[in-house]
């Protein structure tokens, strides 16, 4: 009977230690997915809202270097949710953060499909691309969960005008990226309003200018690699 303690002990040192390693899991599992796999979206790409036209051989390798863009910032995004995920402090905000990574993927695929429909690929830095963006995200989230969600609204934020600028440039007769490009500006929107809805705390301005310089390197070399 003595031993039972103990035994009582191990069991519930034997769980916490399950509970610990059940965010580096579950990282290294959507890290393997997004990098190695194919992406499935939940929801259907949105149609365009007219009948697409014919590109130019020039517009479109334009729209494939815009699309591989966008690919790479989808792969970054769901790096750095999964990476804030795995430290938030509290439960509800883990899971709005995996909830809005899950939704992400959506994005990921749909700018996947597009990149085959115009004969492009996809960066060959994408694991580059993660590494760095979960790394980023690994601090957001060790900063306190106020300012993780301060680092997601400000992504957000600069994510959307990221695709404002990109809908200016798509051609009229490229409908089909013009739609997915739309859906996806709105439900960045959405995710950076939830953050702030959710006590998000506003970044430091020298916080904010190094977001947009890095994002700035990201999309100037993946528009080319």
């Amino acid at each position: 009977m003595e031993c039972l303690p103990s035994a009582a002990g191990q069991l519930r040192s034997n769980g916490a230690m399950t509970r610990s390693l059940d965010p580096l899991l579950t990282a290294a599992d959507a890290a393997l997915r997004t990098l190695f796999t194919r992406p499935r979206a939940t929801r259907q790409a949105p149609p365009p809202a007219t009948p697409p036209g014919n590109l130019t051989a020039a517009e479109r390798r334009e729209m494939g270097a815009l699309m591989r863009v966008n690919h790479v910032g989808e792969i970054c995004a769901q790096a750095l949710y999964t990476a804030q995920a795995a430290v938030a402090r509290d439960p509800a905000l883990r899971e709005q953060l995996l909830e809005a990574a899950h939704e992400e993927t959506d994005h990921l695929a749909w700018t996947q499909q597009r990149l085959d429909e115009l004969g492009a690929r996809a960066s060959l830095l994408n694991p580059l691309w993660y590494a760095g963006a979960f790394g980023l995200g690994l601090v957001a989230g060790r900063l306190g969960d106020a300012l993780s969600l301060g680092f997601v609204a400000e992504t957000e934020r600069q994510v959307e005008a990221h695709l404002d600028g990109h809908l200016d440039r798509i051609p009229a007769a490229d409908s089909a990226s013009r739609a997915v490009v739309a859906q996806m500006k709105d439900d960045e929107a959405r995710h950076g309003a939830q953050a702030r809805s959710a006590g998000a705390r506003e970044l430091p301005a020298p916080a904010r200018a190094a977001m947009r310089l890095a994002a700035r390197v990201m999309t100037t070399v993946a528009h080319r690699i």
